[in-house]
């Protein structure tokens, strides 16, 4: 506990003696998802889909290069099949470190927590989560201090849905939860 409340302590010393030199950018943030969802039903099956999503975001970086960013995300989730389609906010909270390869060139990690929140209304047979929570691991390049092309992978810590008896989808997918796990391309450009 006392090596707790130590590590707690210096933490936020650094936070609070590093704003000075910290440097804070906010731009657009958009891209593709590449869902799999899987079945856990009888029948085990899983199947790919494609959406989108964009939205602002907001960059805080200290100069050793840790830093925090957020987005806050129109997100659509498993384009075709509409019942399993997702369509909500996503605001992810990453801790990104880069590392600098000159002055114009940087490669970064990243990895947080990532909070979805479907606004589409459940179908009868199909409950979807309305509020669920991820964590994301990524990584990518930052480009002349602007431009950030990167990846992601967000993994949900529960189930994204259920399908149930009398649904259409059970006699393809059987009848459970399915997971919804994303990457995601994404291009930001930071003002």
């Amino acid at each position: 506990m006392k090596q707790t409340v130590r590590l707690a302590t210096l933490m936020l010393l650094l936070i609070i003696s590093m704003p000075v030199c910290a440097q804070m950018q906010w731009g657009v943030k958009g891209g593709m998802n590449i869902s799999h969802l899987s079945f856990d039903s009888d029948k085990g099956t899983s199947i790919d889909r494609n959406g989108f999503f964009v939205g602002p975001m907001i960059e805080y970086t200290f100069p050793v290069g840790l830093g925090l960013d957020g987005s806050f995300m129109y997100c659509q989730r498993g384009m075709g099949d509409d019942e399993l389609k997702q369509m909500g906010f996503d605001l992810p909270l990453n801790l990104k470190y880069t590392f600098g390869l000159g002055s114009s060139v940087g490669v970064y990690v990243a990895a947080g927590p990532d909070f979805y929140f479907d606004f589409k209304k459940n179908e009868k047979y199909n409950r979807r989560q309305r509020a669920m929570v991820g964590m994301n691991i990524g990584g990518g390049f930052k480009l002349f201090g602007h431009l950030q092309i990167g990846f992601n992978y967000n993994i949900p810590l529960g189930y994204s849905g259920e399908v149930t008896p009398g649904d259409a989808l059970n006699a393809t997918f059987g009848i459970g939860d399915y997971k919804n796990k994303t990457w995601q391309l994404s291009a930001a450009f930071l003002f």
